[in-house]
């Protein structure tokens, strides 16, 4: 069990050992451990104070300047607080900015209700130049502090504050824009996830299977630009597609793979995540099962699917 933030923290300072292309600004907070780049490497870690917008302002200065610059805090700060700079300063000029932003979703119940950030890929999405990657676990979180090193422009890296199970084996490999076929041994349902909600998919899966239901499981790490190839490949196989997200339904992964399916293939679907609602304090796991996340709910949505594509079509 790791934390996605600590793995791709820890590995980013790793990659600075070797490499000296980049700065890394932040905000005084200890989001993901990459602040320690202040103790390793003085002249390359910025910390500009409790001031995020001041930290995007900073962090564009240094990109226009040359610079590879990663800028992390917690992701309700990082893309709603800094919108407009982000926005202005960052897409609008794409420049080479890597947004860390930590503590996403429902999982930041525990330190209340107002960190927890549900909108936040909504916001980032509707951006353009904007390019959006989340890892399901601490291995997808190591390849992809490698993927976002060497990538170019604006990039948003959405991690999570709790640890995780561990999925992913070492030889895993991540690529911006492609999904992962994590499970391809069924017909019935494709469920199709992103982040830590990766793991509820696959115990989801084996739940479905015990009652004569093959699934397919996609980790879909990059929300922007979407695998639009991985998604009509699971819709014609299935018929039947559930989207699995820690994030409000509105503007995130479910809306993205609604709008592929509804102009190129229109199928069964249904999307879970939080609904149109604000995040809660609590414990994430009672959280998850409130709002129907936690794996009984997908299991029972994923057989309402099956049932309905099993029905005459009306003529």
């Amino acid at each position: 069990m790791e934390a996605t933030r600590f793995a791709f923290g820890k590995e980013i300072l790793e990659i600075a050992k070797t490499h000296d292309d980049f700065v890394v600004c932040n905000a005084d907070t200890k989001a993901c451990g990459i602040e320690a780049m202040a103790e390793l490497f003085p002249t390359r870690s910025f910390s500009i104070g409790i001031a995020e917008q001041n930290l995007i302002n900073v962090s564009a200065g240094l990109a226009a300047s040359g610079y590879k610059v990663f800028a992390c805090t917690f992701a309700v700060f990082l893309t709603m607080r800094c919108c407009e700079q982000v926005r202005n300063f960052v897409c609008h000029t794409n420049l080479n900015v890597t947004l860390v932003g930590t503590h996403t979703g429902l999982q930041v119940g525990e330190d209340g209700a107002t960190h927890a950030a549900v909108e936040d890929v909504a916001i980032m999405g509707a951006m353009p130049n904007m390019t959006i990657i989340q890892p399901a676990d601490a291995v997808a979180a190591r390849a992809i502090a490698h993927a976002a090193h060497k990538f170019v422009g604006p990039l948003y890296v959405r991690l999570h504050r709790n640890p995780s199970p561990v999925i992913y084996g070492e030889s895993y490999k991540f690529e911006v824009g492609k999904a992962t076929v994590v499970r391809n041994d069924g017909d019935d349902v494709a469920l199709i996830s992103s982040g830590i909600m990766l793991q509820k998919a696959l115990d989801a899966a084996d739940a479905l299977k015990a009652k004569g239901i093959r699934a397919r499981v996609i980790d879909m790490s990059t929300l922007k630009p979407l695998d639009e190839a991985a998604v009509l490949a699971a819709a014609k196989a299935t018929n039947a597609v559930v989207t699995i997200e820690d994030h409000s339904t509105i503007g995130g992964l479910g809306a993205a793979v609604a709008q592929v399916l509804s102009q190129q293939y229109p199928c069964f679907l249904k999307c879970i995540g939080i609904p149109d609602v604000y995040g809660e304090s609590g414990p994430s796991e009672i959280l998850y099962a409130k709002y129907h996340m936690d794996v009984p709910s997908i299991v029972a949505a994923s057989e309402k699917l099956v049932a309905k594509k099993s029905l005459p079509a009306l003529v």
